[in-house]
């Protein structure tokens, strides 16, 4: 890995941190001595990269400062348009608009000689009849899962029983043709899926949730199964 890709890859490891992160840590995951970690983090932060912490104790970086824009090779953007395909034809009409819209931005800034490279694309997405619509809005369970804020739905499971659930929503996740709600409903006090083809309603409530340890993402990918 060239040193330019990889001072680019450590701002972007020590961004996706929620708390300081080690030399010792940084040097394991990109196979590196401690040393060479000091002496990379030393020059981000000669020229501007708002990184702060020591050597023994760790770093972090503000969250609020972002890369200029970098250029891909061809099967990174084999991969990117793949990816945008499937938001268009997978998700709905506002966050395929996202897409698109990130889509031209990647386009707008890429150099001359990679332009060519995103009208060869061979890889794709396509909707087909084994799609399982739903009626509620796709947009807004982003939305209560960025926010953080309950939502309250009518639900029918495959045995055709109706019930209403208290959720708190956590992300969604993809198992084609199905999409799944995981979350923490408050009914089982426990995790559970629920299918976006059998929520009939869909509303926000007024309370938003803490992330608290035992009932966040992080705890739900740590279960061994989700009923």
């Amino acid at each position: 890995m060239r040193r330019a890709d990889r001072l680019i890859r450590i701002v972007h490891f020590i961004r996706g941190r929620r708390r300081a992160v080690t030399a010792e840590r940084i040097a394991e995951e990109f196979e590196i001595s401690t040393r060479t970690v000091y002496r990379d983090i030393q020059d981000l932060m000669n020229t501007g990269t708002p990184i702060s912490g020591e050597a023994g104790v760790g770093y972090i970086i503000d969250k609020q400062y972002y890369l200029p824009p970098v250029t891909f090779d061809a099967e990174e953007l084999e991969a990117i348009g793949l990816g945008i395909s499937m938001v268009r034809h997978w998700t709905d009409q506002r966050f395929a608009q996202k897409a698109d819209s990130a889509f031209a931005k990647i386009q707008a800034v890429l150099p001359a000689s990679l332009q060519g490279e995103l009208e060869q694309i061979t890889t794709y997405s396509i909707a087909n009849q084994s799609t399982l619509p739903w009626s509620v809005s796709f947009s807004d369970l982003r939305e209560s899962i960025r926010n953080r804020r309950k939502i309250r739905i009518h639900y029918i499971d495959e045995s055709s029983r109706n019930s209403l659930r208290t959720l708190r929503p956590l992300a969604l996740i993809f198992c084609s043709p199905i999409w799944l709600l995981a979350a923490w409903c408050e009914k089982r006090n426990d995790f559970r899926n629920f299918r976006l083809d059998r929520i009939q309603t869909m509303a926000f409530c007024k309370d938003c949730f803490a992330d608290e340890k035992d009932k966040n993402l992080s705890a739900y990918k740590a279960q061994d199964s989700i009923c």
